[in-house]
């Protein structure tokens, strides 16, 4: 089933290489979509895709990179759009 999410990662995710590690992860399941710095600190990651490659996405960003410190995730659920051809690092 596809399905998109946009998680909001707080903690130590800035200047740690978050968000290769996020497009590291994304494209090894197959997911689309993208990841940004945001200025107040936090990580926006937008992916879409398989619901349980979703669910895989999200135990790695609890994770982390070395040298992150996931303090908090917020995941919302976003409408499908298939609108992402890959998975992109955005910047500011």
């Amino acid at each position: 089933m596809k399905k998109a999410v946009k998680f909001i990662i707080s903690g130590t995710v800035q200047g740690v290489f978050f968000r290769n590690f996020c497009k590291d992860s994304a494209d090894s399941l197959g997911l689309r979509g993208y990841v940004r710095n945001l200025a107040s600190g936090e990580v926006e990651v937008l992916v879409e895709g398989d619901k349980d490659k979703i669910e895989e996405m999200y135990k790695k960003l609890k994770q982390g990179p070395p040298h992150s410190q996931v303090r908090e995730i917020k995941p919302e659920e976003k409408k499908w759009t298939g609108e992402f051809s890959d998975f992109k690092v955005l910047r500011f």
